[in-house]
C-alpha cells in the first residue's frame, strides 16, 4: 500500500517544473495522497489564467485534487483558500506544505545591512508571516491532527555570502517553525522545516554566488555531492507521513550532511 494512502492536503509553491514544491507534490500523489495546490492570482480583468497554467505546466501530468489561487499578503485570500480547499476535501484535510518566499531583487543583492525597510517588510511578509498564517488557518481544519512543513535554508542559522537579507528570513522561519510546533502541538499537528541545500531553481537563481554555493556543497560536503529535488520531496514524504509520527519542531537538513562542517574545502580530499 501507497504510504500516504488516504491522506489529503496542500502544496503551496508550486510554480514551475524546477521548483521544490512541484517535485513534493509529484511524490506525495505518488504515494497516494490527494493533493491540492495554490498558485499566484491571475489578473481577471485580462481573462488570461497564466499563473493557473504555469502550475499545471509544472505538474506534468500528475493530477492535482484542485488548484486554487491564493496571495499569501492577503489575508482575506489566505482564509478563502483554506476554506475552499477544504470543503473540496470534505471538510478537512491531513497535511500542508509550505514553499514560499519573497524578497525585491535589490533587497537581495545589496549587503544586509543596506536592505531598505520597505522590502525587508516584504520579504518578512511573504517568507516568514504566510508560514505563521497558513499554519493557524491550517490548524482549523485538520480535525484529527496532521502535518506542517516548511522550506528554509542553513543561510538562516549560518552565515552565507550572497544570501544576504533572505538570511534574515530564513532565521525568523526556523524560529516560527519551532514556535509553531509549540503552539500547534495540542490538536496533535507536527510542524517542521527541512533546510534543503542549494538546488538549481528559478528562486535559487537570485541568490548572488550560487554557482559558488554549489561547488562549494560539492566539495565540502561529505556526500561530495549537491542535492537534488527528489532528495527533498523523499524527506517532505517522511515528515509528512506516520514515519515522522513523534517528529516535531525540527529543522531536518538535506545537503549532503553540509551543515556538520566545521570548515569548509574546495579540495574534495580529507587533507584540510
Amino acid at each position: 500500500m501507497a504510504i500516504l494512502a488516504g491522506k489529503k492536503g496542500i502544496v503551496m509553491g508550486v510554480a514551475n517544473d524546477k521548483s521544490i514544491a512541484t517535485a513534493i507534490a509529484k511524490k506525495l500523489i505518488e504515494e497516494g495522497a490527494s493533493v491540492g495546490i495554490s498558485h499566484l492570482p491571475d489578473d481577471p480583468s485580462t481573462g488570461r489564467t497564466r499563473n493557473r497554467d504555469r502550475a499545471s505546466e509544472a505538474l506534468n501530468g500528475t493530477k492535482a485534487a484542485f488548484m486554487l489561487p491564493c496571495e499569501v499578503s492577503s489575508d482575506e485570500s489566505m482564509g478563502r483558500f483554506f476554506q475552499e480547499a477544504a470543503e473540496w476535501f470534505g471538510g478537512s484535510f491531513d497535511f500542508v506544505v509550505h514553499s514560499i518566499a519573497f524578497a525585491p531583487m535589490d533587497d537581495i543583492r545589496c549587503k544586509a545591512t543596506e536592505a531598505s525597510r520597505k522590502g525587508f517588510a516584504l520579504a518578512m511578509d511573504i517568507s516568514v508571516y504566510s508560514f505563521l498564517a497558513a499554519s493557524n488557518i491550517a490548524s482549523r481544519y485538520m480535525k484529527d491532527g496532521g502535518s506542517v512543513v516548511g522550506m528554509t535554508y542553513f543561510g538562516g542559522e549560518k552565515v552565507m555570502p550572497g544570501y544576504n537579507m533572505m538570511g534574515v528570513c530564513k532565521a525568523a522561519l526556523d524560529a516560527s517553525i519551532k514556535y509553531a510546533a509549540y503552539d500547534l502541538g495540542q490538536k496533535n499537528i507536527r510542524v517542521n522545516g527541512i533546510s534543503a541545500g542549494p538546488i538549481k531553481t528559478l528562486a535559487a537563481s537570485a541568490v548572488g554566488d550560487f554557482k559558488e554555493m554549489l561547488t562549494l556543497y560539492e566539495k565540502s560536503s561529505p556526500m561530495r555531492k549537491n542535492i537534488t529535488q527528489k532528495d527533498v520531496a523523499n524527506t517532505a514524504l517522511y515528515l509528512i507521513s506516520d514515519l515522522g509520527s513523534m517528529v516535531s519542531g525540527e529543522i531536518l537538513h538535506v545537503d549532503g550532511g553540509y551543515h556538520a562542517m566545521g570548515v569548509a574545502t574546495l579540495s574534495g580530499t580529507e587533507n584540510i
